[in-house]
């Protein structure tokens, strides 16, 4: 899931259901899939931010956790 490029648009939590404004990015790949620079995304809210993250992580496939950018965690 990329992060929407209309100002209209608000990014959104990829966890299955929610509708919550994304504030983290997560960043992976699968390396048996995708050559080890590609990057896919998965957009969190903080309450999916540890759950999505451990999914991916669980695999090998987590790369980086950044805010989205715009979000509020940034001046965490």
């Amino acid at each position: 899931m990329s992060i929407p490029s209309s100002a209209d648009e608000a990014p959104v939590c990829s966890a299955r259901g929610c509708r919550a404004p994304a504030v983290w990015a997560l960043q992976w790949n699968n390396p048996r899939l995708h050559d080890a620079g590609r990057r896919k995304t998965w957009l969190a809210c903080a309450e999916h931010r540890g759950s999505l993250g451990d999914f991916l992580d669980a695999r090998g496939f987590l790369r980086a956790v950044t805010p989205v950018p715009g979000s509020p965690t940034l001046d965490t």
